[in-house]
């Protein structure tokens, strides 16, 4: 596999407070002076930066049908020579599961997979929103060992198999993958 390096070496994106310009001096600066081309030159600059953050935010929706999330992913292992180039972007789509009773409950999520898409990530949380309230994330654990709940994805369909003994009445599931 071929070395990548990404472009920043940088933990995230970030925008600085606005420069704050002394506006009485720009009616007195020279459109053809240097310190006039200076504030273009830092003006086409925080714009840029402004454009840099806003692309590389990663966007909160959890919708129900395929989103893009911004967040991008190293290139493909398969690929000789990656560049930045190939950075592969990641996608999300929230699965509405419903009840899920004690048992296996299994849900289609609509994805046409092929060979080339991987899946990143699968959260999910079942609520009993009636007393006694229970708010499982999934998967679940239970302290004793036998009343798990497992979340599992296959081609087509969602299935979650549920041994803690709690009825839920609402679940949501949200699958993020990538596309090659």
């Amino acid at each position: 596999m071929a070395d990548y390096t990404p472009i920043q070496q940088n933990t995230g994106s970030f925008v600085p407070t606005t420069d704050v310009w002394d506006v009485s001096r720009l009616h007195e600066v020279n459109v053809n002076s240097p310190e006039f081309k200076e504030l273009l030159v830092r003006l086409y600059q925080n714009v840029n930066n402004i454009a840099l953050v806003l692309n590389n935010k990663v966007s909160g929706y959890n919708l129900l049908e395929e989103f893009i999330t911004s967040k991008v992913y190293f290139p493909n292992p398969t690929i000789p020579l990656p560049t930045v180039f190939d950075l592969r972007p990641s996608y999300n789509i929230v699965v509405n599961f419903g009840a899920v009773g004690p048992g296996v409950t299994v849900v289609a999520h609509n994805i046409p997979f092929t060979t080339t898409y991987i899946v990143v990530d699968i959260k999910a949380i079942a609520n009993k929103t009636t007393a006694p309230f229970a708010y499982y994330p999934l998967t679940w654990a239970s302290a004793g060992g036998a009343n798990n709940i497992e979340l599992k994805v296959d081609g087509t369909n969602i299935t979650i198999t549920n041994n803690s003994g709690v009825a839920f009445d609402t679940c949501y599931v949200i699958m993020e993958y990538l596309k090659n």
